[in-house]
């Protein structure tokens, strides 16, 4: 991975930090920055690291110019360019690395998913996941292939073979020196007022230089980069050859086209990029009059110049656009587009006045599907709200899959989170008319939490709520009396939605009691386990070493996840714990994966903990899943409320309870039970009595054990490794009670695997 480019706007410190501080990969990390102040912040991440590799530049070297010095530097058999401002979500390093071993050596290129990032928004889906998973992952050339032009010109979503990008010099731009403290400050060179188009400087030319170059392309829908778009106010203001150098870019390509004698279809698929592009430019109006002008001239030029002979323009109003492009038709084309302005005016009022028979439309499709009989092999899961696949339901769907191939399996997922699905695995976007189509024909439908209150129960439909936990805190009705937690709370409509319920599933007898009593109806108690604890019975000490690995966890080393709840007597979160000093009290044997809140939210300047996160003493694994992952790499839990706990004793691991505000939680949420007193280890009401249980072993002794046993009884009882298997048999399959596999008594079970028989391994 090459990170290059200057510290525009300080986002250098979030991109290093997000590559130390998430999982471990193996991956050689070049830092070629441009100022000293750069140098100095990557010099210090490399000193907890010894991944990245600080490449300082003369301050002003120009960003192409980093980037090409960054990859002379590396050593490892595959590029992946990251401009300083972006950022590489968590995983991708890994992922990227697993993808690329997978590649015969006639690939040169892996094409890749992005998400974009503002100062208001974080993670947003890119247009390309469709195109990507169309493309499959099998490796083709470009003209097996041509829609893949339409991928997102973005040089930090291309995975390049060091070889190849080697075999083509005319990439490289520039040759960069080494730091010269007294040579003069440069302007950047993006900002620069230049009349020249150079190829090498930019980077979306080289996002398509590097497919039409390639002897075989793979794609994957996965995400490899977070492009971070800049405030256009906090930027020097375009160019007038800036706008121009659109029109250069697509030429430079175009030329690179005909030199290669590429086929027809490839030619062709890129002109209706390129105009298509010219267009949206157009239509934006953010350049000023002549420059405008100017630039629609240049683009008909062009547009005339690589017409593919006898191409079609598109039908309708995009057609009319391309013909009054290509004729040079500034004024007609002008007044074309304030008609279109008009009409938009005018459309804009006509949605807002539809909107409610819009709303009526939907309800009457949804209604005609309601008519339709029922697709009897049709499952539609969901977990958290509609954020991807996770949880009991996707431990139901994965065994379902096993022992009901048969059975279609669709995910309601929110547009946001579909870049982050794994491949294969087919969804619907909640609101969409295919969505409530869906809802409507399915079978099965199997959440975590309740699917919308429009979603009719059909009588031939089955509902089965999963559920996400064990209750510790109030649930459902018996929030009524704790108006932290009921605010907002429509408890009438809260219990229409249970009435829709088939089957509950429960970890524990507990928990059935206080379902039952939370969200009474006419549904069914499955004790039959919760199915996302299986992975957990399941583990091998292979699997337990694998994760530690993916994590960077040495062999030897204490692994600590801390997972804090949230307060609803909060409105933004208080970190609780001090884990630069708690690290520092546990010594450098002690890793702390933090999971949840995050307690500083990522916070710029570097300080002890941003040390600590950079030599692997505290990772941040709030975004890591699955979180059964977690547990299993872990020798200890240290939580406060969190219902992770009643899964984590599972594992008959250590667990130490924060109760710092026990007694405030306990008067505002409204608890089931009194958790210090039924603790499963031991309880520190202190910061100080967290460290001295730990560094005493307290944490791990014989009293520890024995309240972990009672507590083990309590809460594990049907969680014995075929929870899942059940569930399918017993709503998927038909069968009755008394023919499932019997739950093992928690005494009986088989033991497992510690993370220190995984490392003798």
């Amino acid at each position: 991975m090459v990170v290059h480019g200057a510290n525009v706007q300080g986002h250098l410190h979030d991109c290093l930090d997000a590559l130390v501080s998430g999982p471990a990969a193996p991956v050689e990390v070049i830092v070629a920055t441009t100022t000293p102040a750069a140098h100095r912040l990557a010099e210090r991440f490399a000193t907890h690291d010894p991944r990245l590799v600080p490449v300082p530049l003369a301050d002003g070297t120009p960003d192409a110019a980093a980037r090409s010095a960054g990859a002379a530097r590396a050593t490892a058999p595959w590029l992946h360019f990251v401009p300083a401002k972006d950022r590489v979500p968590a995983g991708a390093p890994r992922t990227v690395a697993e993808l690329t071993a997978e590649q015969p050596p006639e690939v040169d290129v892996l094409l890749l998913d992005h998400v974009h990032s503002t100062w208001r928004t974080s993670g947003s889906p890119s247009p390309d996941g469709t195109v990507l998973a169309r493309a499959g992952r099998v490796p083709r050339t470009l003209a097996d292939c041509p829609d893949l032009l339409g991928v997102t010109p973005l040089l930090g979503a291309r995975v390049l073979r060091t070889d190849f990008w080697r075999a083509h010099p005319e990439w490289h731009a520039g040759t960069p020196q080494s730091p010269q403290p007294s040579e003069p400050h440069k302007p950047h060179k993006d900002y620069e007022d230049y009349e020249g188009y150079e190829p090498a400087a930019d980077d979306a030319y080289l996002a398509y230089a590097a497919l039409v170059h390639a002897r075989r392309i793979t794609a994957f829908d996965q995400v490899a980069v977070d492009d971070r778009r800049l405030r256009p106010a906090s930027l020097p203001p375009p160019t007038p050859a800036r706008t121009y150098a659109e029109v250069a870019r697509y030429e430079a390509v175009q030329r690179l086209l005909a030199e290669l004698d590429a086929p027809r279809e490839v030619r062709a698929a890129l002109y209706d990029v390129m105009v298509h592009a010219w267009l949206r430019t157009i239509a934006r109006g953010a350049a000023p009059g002549p420059v405008a002008r100017e630039f629609f001239h240049r683009a008909a030029r062009a547009a005339t110049r690589w017409r593919p002979p006898g191409h079609p323009a598109p039908e309708g109003l995009d057609g009319i656009r391309y013909r009054l492009l290509e004729r040079d038709a500034y004024q007609p084309y002008r007044a074309v587009q304030g008609v279109n302005h008009k009409r938009r005016e005018v459309r804009g009022q006509l949605v807002r006045r539809g909107r409610k028979v819009a709303a009526k439309l939907r309800d009457h499709r949804y209604r005609q599907a309601l008519d339709r009989p029922v697709e009897p092999d049709l499952a539609v899961f969901s977990a958290y709200w509609d954020r991807g696949v996770a949880c009991n339901p996707a431990a139901v769907a994965a065994k379902l899959a096993e022992l009901a191939p048969d059975v279609r399996q669709v995910w309601a997922v929110a547009a946001a989170k579909v870049p982050l699905l794994p491949p294969g695995t087919r969804y619907v976007v909640p609101g969409t008319p295919r969505y409530w189509e869906v809802m409507a024909r399915a079978r099965y439908l199997v959440n975590n939490v309740n699917f919308p209150g429009a979603v009719v129960k059909r009588p031939d439909a089955v509902h089965l709520q999963t559920h996400h936990g064990t209750p510790l805190k109030r649930m459902g009705l018996d929030q009524q009396d704790y108006p932290a937690a009921a605010q907002g709370l429509n408890f009438r409509a809260l219990l229409a939605r249970v009435d829709k319920w088939d089957f509950s599933v429960s970890a524990n007898a507990h928990s059935t009691e206080m379902w039952e009593r939370a969200y009474p109806s006419r549904y069914v108690s499955l004790d039959h386990g919760y199915p996302r604890n299986d992975a957990l019975h399941r583990a091998t000490p292979a699997r337990i070493r694998a994760v530690r690995e993916r994590l960077g966890v040495p062999r030897g080393r204490t692994v600590f996840l801390y997972a804090p709840t949230h307060r609803d007597y909060e409105a933004t979160w208080t970190p609780r714990l001090d884990l630069a000093e708690l690290a520092e009290h546990l010594g450098e044997d002690t890793v702390i994966l933090v999971r949840g809140h995050y307690f500083y939210g990522g916070a710029a300047a570097p300080g002890p903990l941003a040390g600590l996160r950079r030599d692997g003493r505290v990772v941040d694994v709030s975004a890591y899943d699955p979180v059964e992952d977690l547990q299993l790499a872990a020798d200890g839990l240290i939580t406060d409320y969190s219902s992770l706990m009643f899964d984590y004793a599972n594992l008959d691991r250590p667990v130490v309870v924060y109760a710092d505000d026990w007694d405030t939680y306990a008067r505002t949420r409204g608890v089931y039970f009194d958790l210090p007193a039924g603790a499963p280890g031991q309880v520190a009401r202190t910061q100080d009595e967290l460290t001295e249980v730990i560094r005493s072993g307290a944490w791990q002794d014989a009293a520890a054990a024995k309240t972990r046993a009672a507590f083990r009884r309590r809460f594990c009882e049907f969680d014995d490794g075929r929870a899942a298997e059940r569930v399918v048999r017993r709503v998927f399959l038909g069968a009755a009670e008394e023919e499932l596999p019997p739950v093992v008594p928690v005494d009986e079970r088989p033991a497992v695997p510690t993370p220190q028989e995984a490392d003798a391994t």
